[in-house]
């Protein structure tokens, strides 16, 4: 206080109010929801602040799927927070987790009704729009709040779908007509979208032969502007790559397919139409993910040598078969894309076989091979090999993961040689990889 009883500004306060608008916008892109309210009541600059664009581009809504107190004003607060700052969003992306009952999808229901009613009305920035794992298949949603909104979504996005470069609808898990009736919403009025990325993995239900569709592939034909695509197995079909030469060759970079045991996947589909998509899409690398589908038959069915392969995922998830062998798989059928591979990613159980040298010859083969991880019955010694080669240059490795599966409770002899190999290869490993190897006790 001074001379006559006035409490004076402190240095602090001073700094505070001379900072420059940037640095406040930086400070409150930090802060949560409840805390930029309260520090825009401080002041009237700190509330103009409040309600700058960059603030507020970015948003990710969740909405718990189980009834809780700390939960139950999340769906008012989405409603607020979107008619309040909706106008400034370019980036949004709705997560319902593990919805528990019939109440709550409708409660979801009703609150994305407004939300993108609000949304649609108020903004014309939107670029980016992500709405996973909603599995509208399961038995929590009763047929009309489905359809309520499948409705909802589908007018938001005849609306929008002109400005959308970025559509997620993972996991939606439709059937065929409700799938293309949203797809088509895109191109509500147009003859096609401006969407380059679209991500429809798991967008139909389980076991729907989609490939044999001609409503999809007609509202695929409306896309003119992919360069990212993920989808299932089930939906791919010779028309369906014909149709992305023809209307895509330009801009396709990156196809995502996911292959699951309960989708159907034994359609024919020719290697010319993989060749001429390749040829057309010149940068085109595609990334295949396997869900429980191992066998050899299978595989090699779907990865013809045609296709431009980057990255191989198989996944038994501790499936376990004695007649089931992965050699042919590593020895004949994964060396044809030697030339392209870059990528590979494994976790099986194969107890029944030893795989180490298989597995050392492929990583050897693939000369454009840099992330390398595998979840699987080896040998302690496998490691070595392979920093060994890596050390000789034989493999350019930036990324090794290995799980190594082992029949007994303690693995005290398994990681003391692990670390024996680590300071052997210290030097090698501190300077060009990302490691990481522990042994694992599978009973």
């Amino acid at each position: 206080m001074d001379e006559d009883g006035e409490v004076t500004q402190s240095q602090e306060q001073s700094c505070w109010a001379t900072l420059p608008d940037v640095c406040l916008r930086r400070v409150f892109w930090w802060l949560g929801d409840r805390d930029r309210s309260r520090a825009a009541l401080v002041c009237r600059k700190w509330n103009q602040i409040m309600y700058s664009a960059d603030l507020w581009r970015y948003r990710t809504i969740t909405f718990s799927g189980r009834p809780s107190r700390v939960h139950a004003s999340e769906f008012e607060s989405a409603l607020w927070y979107v008619k309040k700052f909706g106008r400034y969003l370019e980036h949004l992306e709705i997560k319902f987790l593990n919805p528990y009952n019939a109440v709550l999808t409708k409660k979801f229901q009703v609150t994305m009704r407004g939300l993108l009613s609000c949304l649609g009305k108020s903004n014309n920035r939107l670029r980016s729009l992500s709405i996973q794992h909603l599995e509208l298949d399961r038995l929590v949603w009763r047929n009309s709040i489905r359809g309520s909104l499948i409705k909802s979504l589908s007018f938001f996005l005849k609306k929008m779908g002109k400005h959308l470069d970025h559509l997620s609808l993972k996991g939606a898990r439709l059937t065929v007509e409700q799938g293309c009736h949203i797809l088509n919403s895109l191109s509500y009025m147009r003859n096609e979208n401006v969407a380059s990325e679209l991500n429809i993995e798991d967008f139909f239900s389980h076991h729907l032969a989609v490939y044999g569709s001609s409503q999809f592939n007609k509202a695929m034909a409306t896309f003119h502007n992919l360069t990212f695509l993920t989808l299932n197995y089930n939906c791919i079909s010779d028309e369906l790559l014909e149709t992305l030469s023809e209307n895509n060759a330009g801009t396709l970079r990156t196809m995502n397919i996911k292959c699951h045991v309960h989708d159907p996947h034994g359609q024919v589909v020719w290697g010319m139409s993989w060749a001429k998509l390749a040829r057309q899409a010149s940068n085109l690398k595609v990334n295949f993910f396997f869900e429980r589908v191992m066998k050899y038959e299978r595989l090699a069915r779907i990865l013809l040598q045609e296709i431009p392969v980057r990255s191989i995922s198989l996944r038994s998830c501790y499936f376990s078969d004695p007649d089931w062998s992965m050699r042919p798989t590593l020895t004949d059928l994964l060396p044809t894309f030697r030339n392209t591979l870059q990528k590979l990613t494994f976790e099986f159980n194969n107890n029944h076989e030893s795989l180490d040298e298989q597995l050392h010859l492929l990583i050897l083969a693939c000369r454009k091979l840099f992330y390398f991880k595998i979840w699987a019955f080896l040998d302690v010694k496998f490691v070595e090999r392979i920093l060994k080669s890596q050390e000789e240059g034989q493999c350019s490795l930036r990324t090794l993961k290995v799980r190594i599966y082992t029949n007994r409770y303690e693995t005290n002899e398994e990681d003391r040689t692990l670390r024996e190999i680590y300071r052997k290869y210290r030097k090698l490993i501190d300077s060009e990889l990302n490691y990481f190897v522990i042994a694992y006790p599978m009973m």
